[in-house]
């Protein structure tokens, strides 16, 4: 028998005993091999195998064929370390790139922050900016607006036990100033909300283990013709109990599924009902209470780590065939739910809502009202308040008064996401809160001058009309003066990192798990955490856990010393660094781990190109960023360089 008229079966037979470039030169040989050496069985099972996928889980819908689905994962994942920049002299902390893929940004603990043009290789610095001219102790997070025109940093201010930070935004025209914002903590970090106005963050102490966070919208060009023009406003007042604070905020583009709120709301009101006398008694602060199914007083009064039906690990997981055990390398599980979805782009998620130290802080140049809340929340809660001038709700006003009250800055209704805590201090829940379009003032008619402000608090003493301050521990009592929070998930372990997905519909979430049923006896001694990282993914739009990787990646330091790890989603390809000196590639839909990319250190950030896939970024405590590209895209600069020499 002729070698070229081996039947399909045998050579079947003996192509699966090869490996895949062995496979793929064997098509070379003649027609007839090619067409069987491009068998779909074959490539499938040579897929699984060698990237150690479950075999339930079936490949994209726009995926043709598995061997196109292997070049994919093999070709055109960014695994190869291509170069390495030096021109940090400290820890790098933070890397991003601009929603171009033209430029990418990069905080330090030298204290300076550097952008860098990505449209040419090797990479350059086009700016570079010494913070600590600002009283900065160092960078630590920088993020561009959606149009790629303004840059914002964030960084730590000078002193030992410092909670305080800034933001600083320059404009990517010059890099010029344009403005700076106190922000504390200093790990809120801030975030965009249009491509003018940013959000940033202030903590005021109430009592003893209590705060209020302040989450604020600041103006990005801060330069004022007129004094009557307003560049702040106060978006929303959140309560925290047992030494938590918000931080880590989050901006998402993606609008929540009202059969999920109308869930979360019956499962609020069930739990109220059937445990009225228990929340009479029991102290806490108004997040915590959002968690719906809520335990028991008994368990309430003991802080035991049980937490609601909606924030539990309980889901049901896409079944697998395999039965490996979790590894380093361990793969993400997904829910039924994810699997049906199946990564399809939802217009939803974007469609426009109808429905409307030692260093001191500077002193706010507005007096601050405690007892005013958002203006979403203020339709809600308005009749609950005392007010000392009660103000009619914007329903009840008429087109030209809306008009006079400013311009909406953005037609979408978008997500502010936070970590929290409520029995102690570290980060374990994620808040979820909606932001409804609203109105920003542009101009005020009139402003009270200094002496009529001193005239007017004078005749307030002597009516005897000051309002004095409530018992910030009582919760029942201070619980309307602050806004509520839409939905918690609560992690059970120390978050150290999110990410959102291209299209903001999942969040990505790092942690170190608690010991399963551990006690909380004192707020201020959280629990231990584990050394491994797990990767947790939520639905934005049903609020659910889908998918969670177990013992992903490695830490090591302890719950008081923890840092954050950030990760990074693209349409393809999920990373993470982590403190064992590696980085972490998966791929999105499979939820198989990629690689292992080596670094000198601990792994702080990853970043992808949002316009190529194929390019990623990782920077480490080795005062170095790590460019990673794809097979393809370093025959394509081998096959440049050749041409050009």
């Amino acid at each position: 028998m002729d070698w070229n008229t081996l039947c399909d079966s045998i050579l079947l037979h003996i192509f699966g005993y090869l490996d895949f470039k062995s496979v793929a030169q064997c098509g070379c040989v003649c027609k007839h091999w090619a067409r069987v050496a491009n068998d779909e069985f074959l490539w499938k099972k040579m897929f699984f195998s060698d990237f150690n996928i479950d075999s339930a889980i079936e490949k994209p819908e726009h995926a043709i064929t598995y061997k196109s689905e292997y070049k994919r994962l093999y070709y055109k994942s960014p695994v190869i370390e291509c170069d390495t920049l030096h021109e940090h002299t400290n820890q790098v902390l933070h890397v991003t790139f601009s929603h171009c893929g033209r430029l990418f940004s990069t905080c330090s603990k030298d204290g300076n922050v550097k952008v860098w043009r990505a449209d040419c290789f090797p990479f350059k610095v086009k700016y570079s900016k010494d913070m600590k001219a600002f009283h900065w102790r160092y960078t630590q997070f920088s993020q561009f607006n959606e149009t790629d025109t303004l840059l914002l940093v964030s960084g730590v201010h000078f002193g030992v036990h410092t909670a305080s930070g800034e933001i600083a935004v320059f404009s990517l025209n010059d890099f010029q100033l344009q403005c700076r914002v106190l922000n504390k903590p200093y790990d809120i970090f801030g975030a965009w909300y249009t491509n003018e106005y940013l959000l940033s963050g202030r903590l005021h102490f109430l009592g003893h283990l209590v705060s209020c966070s302040d989450l604020w919208l600041n103006k990005a060009y801060q330069e004022s013709e007129s004094e009557r023009k307003p560049i702040v406003k106060r978006l929303f007042k959140f309560y925290n109990k047992n030494a938590s604070s918000i931080r880590t905020i989050l901006v998402a583009n993606c609008q929540i599924d009202d059969d999920a709120l109308e869930t979360e709301e019956n499962n609020q009101k069930d739990d109220k009902h059937s445990s009225n006398d228990a929340s009479r008694r029991a102290k806490g602060n108004p997040v915590s209470k959002q968690l719906p199914n809520s335990p028991s007083s008994e368990k309430r009064r003991s802080r035991t780590l049980h937490t609601s039906s909606s924030g539990s690990d309980s889901f049901d997981y896409y079944e697998a065939q395999s039965s490996f055990v979790c590894s380093t390398q361990s793969p993400i599980r997904y829910s039924v739910d994810y699997r049906k979805n199946n990564f399809s782009n939802d217009s939803d998620s974007s469609t426009p809502s109808s429905e409307g130290n030692s260093f001191s802080d500077p002193p706010l140049p507005w007096e601050e009202n405690w007892f005013s809340l958002s203006d979403d929340e203020d339709n809600g809660k308005k009749d609950k308040l005392p007010s000392k001038d009660p103000q009619p709700s914007s329903s009840s006003s008429s087109d030209d008064e809306l008009k006079s009250e400013g311009r909406i800055l953005d037609e979408r209704e978008k997500l502010l996401i936070f970590t929290s805590g409520s029995l102690t201090y570290t980060p374990h829940q994620i808040g979820i809160k909606r932001i409804k379009p609203f109105r920003f003032k542009e101009f005020v008619t009139e402003t009270l001058t200094l002496s009529q402000r001193l005239e007017e608090k004078r005749r307030e003493e002597e009516s005897g009309i000051l309002q004095m301050s409530p018992n910030w521990q009582d919760e029942n009592v201070i619980r309307n003066y602050f806004d509520s929070v839409d939905h918690v998930i609560d992690i059970k372990g120390h978050i150290i990192g999110m990410g959102l997905s291209i299209d903001h519909r999942y969040l990505y979430v790092n942690s170190r798990s608690w010991p399963e049923g551990y006690v909380i006896e004192n707020p201020l001694s959280p629990p231990p955490i584990a050394q491994q990282i797990d990767i947790n993914v939520i639905d934005l739009k049903t609020l659910k856990k889908v998918g969670k990787m177990f013992k992903s990646h490695k830490a090591y330091t302890p719950n008081d010393e923890c840092f954050f790890i950030f990760l990074d989603v693209n349409q393809q390809f999920i990373a993470s660094g982590a403190e064992d000196k590696h980085c972490y590639i998966w791929d999105c839909h499979y939820g198989n781990c990629l690689a292992k990319l080596p670094h000198n250190d601990v792994v702080n950030c990853v970043a992808f190109s949002h316009k190529d896939t194929q390019v990623m970024l990782s920077a480490s405590d080795d005062n170095t960023i790590k460019v990673w590209m794809s097979r393809k895209r370093m025959r394509k600069l081998k096959q440049k360089n050749k041409e050009l020499k």
